[in-house]
């Protein structure tokens, strides 16, 4: 695997970051955290072996620990509630909100994980009609 740089931001563009490492991990996450801090059926996260680093808007980034979970914790602009990566220090991974990615990585999702968990309404795609923009009415 190669060492890859990339860039991201929040919706208002207040923070930005770059993410330099070797990408590890995509998958799509349907458990319930991931849904309830995404607000859609399942949330896609990128995980990536190395750094992170503040372009601009680090003091806009609270973070939210769930209190029961170990791992769980939701990073986002304090400005548009913009999901935003982490760092994960005890084994140096980025965890990204891939969809805060302003470049494209490598890597595309590799499995859904936590199905079980997922709700029914959540689609995988296969069987709904595509459209490149609004459906016509």
């Amino acid at each position: 695997m190669s060492t890859k740089t990339l860039s991201g931001s929040c919706l208002c563009g207040g923070v930005r970051y770059t993410a330099t490492g070797q990408e590890q991990r995509f998958y799509h996450c349907h458990c319930q955290r991931c849904r309830k801090a995404s607000g859609t059926g399942h949330a896609s996260n990128l995980f990536v072996q190395g750094t992170l680093a503040w372009e601009c808007g680090e003091e806009l980034i609270p973070h939210f620990k769930v209190p029961d979970a170990k791992h769980f914790t939701n990073t986002f602009c304090r400005q548009c509630g913009g999901r935003l990566p982490r760092f994960i220090e005890t084994v140096d991974m980025v965890f990204i909100p891939a969809g805060s990615l302003d470049d494209e990585p490598e890597m595309g999702p590799q499995a859904r994980i936590f199905t079980r968990s997922g709700a029914a309404w959540a689609c995988d795609g296969s069987e709904l009609p595509e459209f490149t923009e609004y459906p016509p009415r």
